[in-house]
């Protein structure tokens, strides 16, 4: 994209400040030997100071003021074998006149305060020690705050050292420096970090950044250190590992380097040194980096590595210059001639700007300004994006028209998405793919404008990610609580479309008691006063729930999903995971949504969807399906769903458990849905009790449960199917009493059958004959002494107990 109206301007011809012929000459010139090494602007842009720091000539600090600003200039020089400037660095000190000083830091520690006084021009505040031995020696330094951050070498005494143990000498220094109007103090100093290898100290707002230079030995120049004083932590920062372990600072105490790594050690011995060419601090958001390859990447300060721009086949060389400045939200980028600007929100190239001047340095302010200013030989030029976009309101709609259409195409959701849709931000599904379509034809401010809740939402989830950085574990869980419940309310307000779906099972899957908690939010699930489980979910979250098909998907993929399981099926197995209980009812309500339809008739519920209990039972763990404990769930899933075959099935595995109070229960509720139904279980447990005596206990609960369409002649038609085989001439009584059911157990039932209609069957006569039951055939008398014994007990037996196979 070409963001329209940037042009390069001129600002300044150097006839604007006092000595602006002289400044002229040392740039042109190259100052003492070539261009100056730093240069920088004081906080009220009245000011511009340029340093020459070579080391084997003569090092200068000089400041130039613009017109207006009365007072002399300042001019330092300094001979070899002077140690060199490390430091130029702006201070603020708000209670005085001036609220900044200007503070120089030379190598062996040594620390000047330079301030500007109206009318009278520089004067020396004080002159300050940072370093406490002889032999230290400061490598580089930052300011966060009101505190100074400095790289400290310690040369060892004994000079022996293996080249290793000497590239640890190093430690991480800080001193708090508060500035008066009289002179400035320093804090005891206090060592974070040592027994370290040397780094470069680059300060941003949110942390310092601890960053591997040439010197740094090899084996350990493969990550990045933040020091955030704020959260009282040291981060260890790798590309494509992001945050690799955080430690803890207490207070007053420091950390040794090679303890902090003990933790990760074998994570970072198979990763590469880093590859730096050049960096810059981008405010808040923290370190940009640049490798050789011309990749440029962006340091979080709470260790996330992030891709900004690939110059791609503009590779740098090691030697060549290479110019890297963050202006507001603009990366600017000078080598080669060449002037690059990125966008680091969109990170996209803004422009490509060929100069043609090859020595060019960026103007370095106290802090981030919206604009990008280079000092050139001639003067200082700015880098205006004061044009805008104008276009036609129908080129507008054309483009998002067009978007649309190429978008769709992109998409795999079966939805039709339209311009009023793609305003509203609701349908985004990738908006990065779909901000990178609109992005080369849209102004930015029409994009953000059309972005803006999109925008909104990765803000959130970014400031919530800083957030569990720096959080204890009991904040960490709420707030993984907290960005579980925002992501399922996102979710539940789209279409559970293929990614959607695949997202939200790994939501459940990683964080259950979090989606838990958030699925009873949003479905408001909570028993009443009575116990029963009620869900106050919208008509729209329920249509989501219960939806079985997801867009996207072929018809060869429809079956199990592609892996995928359904929002109802998620819901299920968290219920069963944390409150079994519920699991029946909720598939109850979930059916009363769906409407009559689903409890009968209609086998399979509206338009051939799979009825909801053999949802919930597809995906309940297969050990429910054991032990009698184990499949009480699987039982009550059966009865909740209130269809006949769930239900007669349920009364299969009650009887097989022996679980007679519970079938018994199961009856009575049951047979009073349907006739038929009524029939079925009926006749199930008369089955029974022509098998076995268990069921004895409530007969008479059973009797009341015979259909008023059965005659005698049917009852003894199933009774005779499954009455069981008898031996000839069985023994009286058997141990433990007989197994067969005897007519004495069913008079109840023929007399209940007998106070019907009359003349339905003759058995009713024979209930009411005094002969009745018939007396007991006689038996063959035999010779042997227990025939005899089988006579004497006749008389005792009940005529009510004989067999009912001899009856019938």
């Amino acid at each position: 994209p070409h963001r329209a109206g940037t042009e390069l301007r001129q600002v300044s011809d150097w006839s604007d400040f006092v000595r602006g012929r002289c400044l002229r000459e040392l740039l042109e010139q190259g100052g003492p030997g070539e261009a100056p090494s730093r240069l920088l602007a004081s906080p009220d842009r009245q000011h511009l100071l340029l340093l020459w720091n070579q080391p084997a000539s003569q090092a200068r600090v000089v400041a130039f003021q613009r017109l207006g600003a009365d007072g002399a200039d300042l001019e330092r020089s300094w001979q070899p074998p002077q140690p060199p400037v490390v430091g130029l660095l702006f201070l603020e000190s708000p209670a005085t006149a001036v609220p900044w000083v200007l503070t120089i830091i030379w190598e062996h520690g040594k620390t000047e305060l330079w301030r500007f006084v109206p009318a009278v021009g520089w004067h020396l505040l004080q002159s300050l020690e940072l370093c406490h031995g002889a032999r230290a020696r400061v490598v580089s330094i930052c300011s966060w705050g009101a505190q100074l951050v400095w790289c400290e070498e310690r040369p060892p005494l004994d000079a022996q050292l293996t080249p290793e143990r000497r590239a640890f000498r190093y430690c991480i220094c800080t001193r708090r420096l508060q500035i008066g109007e009289q002179g400035a103090q320093l804090s005891p100093l206090r060592i974070v970090l040592h027994n370290s290898p040397v780094y470069r100290v680059l300060a941003s707002p949110s942390g310092v950044f601890l960053l591997p230079t040439p010197a740094t030995f090899q084996g350990v120049a493969k990550f990045v250190l933040i020091w955030r004083p704020e959260n009282a932590d040291i981060i260890i920062a790798a590309p494509s590992k992001g945050c690799v372990c955080t430690k803890a600072l207490l207070p007053g105490s420091e950390v040794d380097f090679k303890k902090l790594l003990l933790g990760c050690v074998g994570l970072l011995a198979n990763m590469d040194p880093l590859d730096i060419h050049s960096c810059a601090l981008s405010g808040r958001r923290g370190l940009l980096l640049v490798s050789t390859a011309g990749a440029v990447e962006l340091v979080q300060p709470d260790g996330v590595w992030r891709p900004i721009f690939d110059f791609g086949g503009s590779a740098l060389a090691p030697g060549e210059q290479v110019q890297l400045k963050v202006f507001g939200d603009t990366l600017a980028c000078f080598f080669g001639g060449a002037l690059y600007l990125v966008d680091l929100g969109s990170r996209q190239l803004i422009e490509k700007e060929v100069l043609s001047t090859e020595e060019v340095l960026f103007l370095d302010f106290h802090a981030e300004e919206e604009e990008v200013q280079l000092l050139g030989p001639n003067g200082i030029y700015s880098l205006d994006f004061s044009g805008t976009d104008r276009e036609e309101p129908t080129l507008v709609e054309m483009v998002f028209e067009e978007a649309c259409k190429y978008y769709q195409r992109r998409s795999l959701s079966s939805s039709q998405l339209t311009v009023e849709k793609l305003k509203k931000g609701d349908m985004f599904q990738a908006p990065i793919a779909l901000s990178s379509i609109l992005c080369y034809s849209l102004p930015y401010a029409k994009l953000l404008g059309t972005m803006q809740l999109e925008l909104q939402s990765y803000q959130k989830l970014e400031f919530l990610k800083l957030c569990v950085v720096g959080a204890s574990e009991s904040e960490v869980e709420s707030y993984g609580e907290a960005l579980v419940e925002q992501e399922l309310g996102r979710l539940l307000h789209l279409d559970l479309n293929k990614e959607n779906l695949a997202y939200l099972n790994a939501i459940f899957s990683s964080f259950p008691g979090s989606s838990w908690k958030a699925i009873q939010n949003h479905l408001q699930l909570q028993q009443n006063g009575d116990g029963v489980l009620v869900a106050r979910a919208t008509p729209d979250v329920w249509k989501k729930i219960l939806g079985g098909s997801v867009p996207g998907l072929s018809k060869q993929e429809e079956g199990p999903l592609n892996g995928m399981v359904p929002l109802f099926e998620l819901i299920c197995l968290l219920l069963h995971q944390f409150k079994p209980k519920w699991l029946p009812q909720f598939v109850g309500l979930s059916q009363e949504y769906l409407g009559a339809s689903w409890t009968y008739g209609n086998k399979e519920g509206p338009e051939g969807a799979v009825p909801l209990y053999k949802r919930a039972l597809a995906v309940l763990p297969r050990r429910t399906r054991g032990s009698l404990a184990d499949g009480e769930m699987e039982i009550e899933l059966l009865l909740c769903s209130q269809r006949p075959k769930a239900i007669l099935q349920a009364m299969d595995l009650l009887i097989q458990h022996r679980r007679w109070q519970r079938v018994m229960e199961a009856a009575e509720k049951f047979s009073m849905l349907s006739p038929l139904l009524n029939k079925e279980i009926f006749t199930i447990l008369l089955r029974e009790c022509s098998q076995h005596r268990d069921l004895d206990p409530y007969l008479d609960k059973l009797w009341e449960l015979c259909p008023t369409n059965l005659s005698a002649s049917d009852i003894l038609s199933v009774l005779q199917q499954y009455l069981p085989p008898t031996e000839l001439d069985p023994p009286p009584f058997l141990p433990g009493g007989s197994s067969q059911l005897t007519v004495g157990l069913l008079k109840p039932l023929l007399h209940r059958l007998a106070q019907g209609p009359p003349g339905q069957d003759e058995i009713y006569a024979v209930l009411q004959s005094p002969t009745f039951p018939p007396p007991t055939p006689p038996r063959q008398k035999k010779d042997t002494p227990k025939a005899a014994a089988q006579e004497e007990l006749t008389p005792f037996q009940n005529h009510t107990h004989h067999s009912l196979r001899e009856v019938v």
